[in-house]
């Protein structure tokens, strides 16, 4: 069974009275989004996330997320943070593979391959992240590039632990150029994704694997998308950090 998730990024943001202002906010719908069935997660920069487990899970049903790990479980590597010490904190889900990690900070499908196989292992669900640039898009090899991120980041999962895997599919061509992705197109490679997913690991896994939109959901675009067969939820960016943004987003799914 699909879960309905948001998920807000909030990247690099918000010092901590502002992030503990904006929960206290959140936290007074997630009730009935609960009741709902929607699942809603913070992801806040990591050194936020000791006290979030702490204090802001006492304000209402939010899941607390990190933005990113360490694949490896400890040893000399300053200034990472592994996906096992995530997991002794109470942290449930993991962002792996953001389009920035890709971009920014060079990691390969190699390298979100092994962060998948150890935030699976240490028992929190991933949230995997795949997508195409502009040029991979003009090219046409979007299809492609989606396809080969997929396979090597879940090259080493099983089926039973594909119950910890989240997809987000994020059209990097859409995200601060100007350009913008239609409800269309971002349905089209959500089905792409459904049936990658199901050369893998059969279609029955892949219609319980909930994939999530991350190129520029707003409250403005949010039903539409939500509307979509394969469209089960949102990985937001800028958006999860506005209270009545990112609750107008969580509350768009038609029941």
């Amino acid at each position: 069974m699909r879960k309905k998730i948001v998920a807000g990024n909030w990247k690099m943001n918000l010092q901590p009275a502002e992030g503990a202002a904006l929960v206290r906010e959140l936290s007074a719908e997630t009730q009935t989004l609960q009741q709902s069935g929607v699942t809603m997660i913070v992801c806040p920069p990591l050194i936020y996330t000791a006290w979030a487990l702490s204090d802001w899970q006492r304000e209402g049903s939010i899941e607390v997320g990190a933005q990113n790990c360490y694949y490896e479980t400890s040893g000399a590597y300053t200034g990472e943070v592994s996906a096992a010490m995530l997991a002794n904190l109470g942290v449930t889900y993991c962002i792996v593979g953001h389009s920035e990690r890709r971009s920014l900070f060079g990691e390969s499908d190699e390298v979100v391959r092994c962060k998948t196989e150890a935030v699976v292992a240490q028992g929190m669900t991933a949230i995997v992240c795949c997508g195409e640039t502009l040029e991979e898009r003009e090219e046409g090899q979007e299809k492609e590039v989606v396809a080969r991120q997929l396979r090597e980041a879940l090259g080493g999962v099983s089926n039973e632990q594909m119950k910890q895997i989240v997809i987000a599919y994020e059209p990097v061509w859409a995200i601060g150029t100007g350009k913008t992705a239609s409800t269309a197109q971002a349905q089209e490679m959500h089905a792409f994704i459904r049936t990658v997913l199901a050369e893998l690991f059969g279609g029955e896994t892949a219609q319980d694997i909930s994939i999530l939109y991350g190129g520029s959901c707003k409250p403005d675009n949010a039903a539409e998308l939500f509307a979509c067969e394969d469209v089960d939820g949102g990985l937001i960016g800028g958006a999860s950090l506005n209270a009545n943004d990112f609750l107008a987003i969580a509350n768009s799914f038609q029941n």
